[in-house]
């Protein structure tokens, strides 16, 4: 599937891979596969994601995902039906980081490993990814497919994103970015 990636789609996997090695995580998620499309330009996926504002919330967007990854993956919207029913996330977390150190649900394989925690690795010594990152690149096909493009470009990675239930699609989302507004946008 890779071979029918356009350039800016490789650099997005690319991108991900890398800012999943930066933060020690132990596999290569939808967030890291977001972060890598924010730092595209002059693509068809960085143009959806400008003309629809998210470029300039690039702030707000880092800062929700990572709450989101604080939480152990948990979107806002599961913390809130959890607060509904009397169960206080952030405590829970707050308690869990006192006894295991700051970031203990992140995901990440650094914490409490001698030597920065050297974890499983994939592909030529790379961070693995997570199922719900291959579901998204395999739905990035059927996006392009039903599309009847040839190719794979970051526009196909940026849909699959808003289409694909979770934290990442919420983020989007609530920063303005849905399936129906960047199909729009690309027309």
């Amino acid at each position: 599937m890779f071979e029918r990636f356009t350039k800016d789609a490789r650099a997005v996997v690319l991108g991900a891979v890398e800012y999943a090695e930066r933060g020690s995580a132990e596999s290569v998620d939808d967030g890291h596969l977001l972060l890598a499309l924010l730092d595209r330009e002059a693509s068809r996926g960085s143009f959806a994601l400008a003309t629809l504002g998210a470029a300039r919330q690039r702030g707000a967007i880092e800062g929700a995902l990572g709450g989101a990854r604080r939480r152990g993956g948990l979107s806002q919207a599961d913390a809130e039906a959890l607060a509904g029913l009397g169960i206080d996330v952030d405590a829970i977390v707050s308690r869990v980081e006192e006894g295991h150190g700051e970031g203990a649900l992140d995901g990440s394989r650094s914490r409490g490993k001698p030597g920065g925690g050297v974890g499983v690795r994939g592909w030529l010594g790379r961070v693995p990814f997570s199922r719900e990152a291959k579901e998204t690149l395999v739905k990035s096909l059927r996006i392009a497919t039903a599309r009847r493009d040839r190719r794979i470009g970051d526009e196909h990675i940026l849909l699959a994103l808003t289409v694909r239930p979770g934290v990442v699609a919420e983020v989007l989302a609530d920063h303005g970015v849905t399936h129906a507004a960047v199909d729009r946008v690309l027309g």
